[in-house]
């Protein structure tokens, strides 16, 4: 992709990104994700019904009276998006392949923590860490991570999710929200890196993928090829009993994530590349607020 061409994509899934930040997420997504914490606001005398352990004693010894500090929720977050760049991300069969859709609710999401003056950052992943982005704010800083996305090439096209998440925990030492974007095609049982990295960060996941890994048309003979493996076979689609076990794969792979992700107390949501992603998002941030 040449650099005109980049910089017509960055500015076209800008344009969606912000208009559905700021027209459709703006309230939900304050709602649905906390700050750190409370941080410190002011102090006020003491009042009927206040908490003791409030009490500012030194504030308190200087006006012979009992003053109280107040708190308010600290809103500014910082915002991971851990971002699956393996092989398996580049398959795609109808309006736009796995890795486009990807892009587009990263940067939606990017729009969405900037607009509510948080910082975000990036962890490209595929079976290692492919690079890292540090979390930082504005416009300038979104644009270079939608270009990274839409121009990054991985050096494996093979997927670990569990040692993407693990890297998350370890290189994240403060409180950190975090959206794991991927197809999950990984071997790994990731439970207890979710686990772990849940425990200590705010984790969301959202699995995007082809409807025909959920259901095969039935159009004779068919060539397909393991982005992760390279390994490639024909396959008859005529047979109904290749489609009713390839739909029941489906149904069992879909009932270990959930299984997964409940066990690890994390909030997911599914999308098609051929749905529109903001429905998924919206009871995603419903859900949590």
């Amino acid at each position: 992709m040449d650099t005109s061409e980049i910089i017509k994509k960055v500015r076209k899934i800008e344009i969606k990104a912000r208009g559905l930040s700021q027209n459709i997420f703006a309230g939900q997504y304050h709602s649905a994700f906390k700050g750190r914490g409370m941080a410190f606001s002011e102090v006020r005398e003491y009042q009927y019904g206040d908490d003791v352990r409030d009490i500012d004693w030194n504030v308190t010894a200087r006006f012979h009276r009992p003053y109280v500090k107040v708190f308010e929720e600290e809103r500014e977050l910082t915002v991971m998006l851990l971002v699956d760049v393996s092989g398996s991300l580049d398959f795609g069969t109808v309006r736009q392949t796995k890795r486009e859709m990807v892009t587009e609710i990263a940067a939606t999401l990017a729009f969405s923590a900037i607009q509510n003056n948080d910082k975000i950052g990036v962890i490209f992943f595929s079976d290692r860490i492919e690079k890292y982005i540090p979390p930082k704010k504005g416009r300038r800083h979104i644009l270079y991570i939608i270009r990274e996305l839409l121009d990054f090439k991985p050096a494996s096209v093979r997927t670990d999710v569990g040692m993407a998440v693990s890297y998350l925990t370890r290189m994240m030492k403060r409180r950190t929200t975090a959206f794991l974007l991927s197809d999950f095609y990984t071997r790994d049982d990731f439970t207890k890196a979710m686990q772990i990295a849940n425990s200590k960060h705010d984790m969301v996941a959202i699995q995007v993928y082809d409807p025909r890994a959920k259901m095969l048309p039935d159009i004779g003979l068919m060539k397909v090829l393991d982005a992760e493996t390279g390994h490639e076979m024909i396959i008859d689609t005529g047979s109904a009993k290749l489609r009713q076990a390839h739909t029941r794969y489906w149904v069992e792979r879909e009932d270990r994530l959930h299984t997964l992700f409940a066990k690890s107390k994390v909030d997911w949501t599914s999308v098609a590349t051929n749905e529109n992603f903001t429905k998924a998002l919206m009871l995603l941030f419903k859900k949590r607020a």
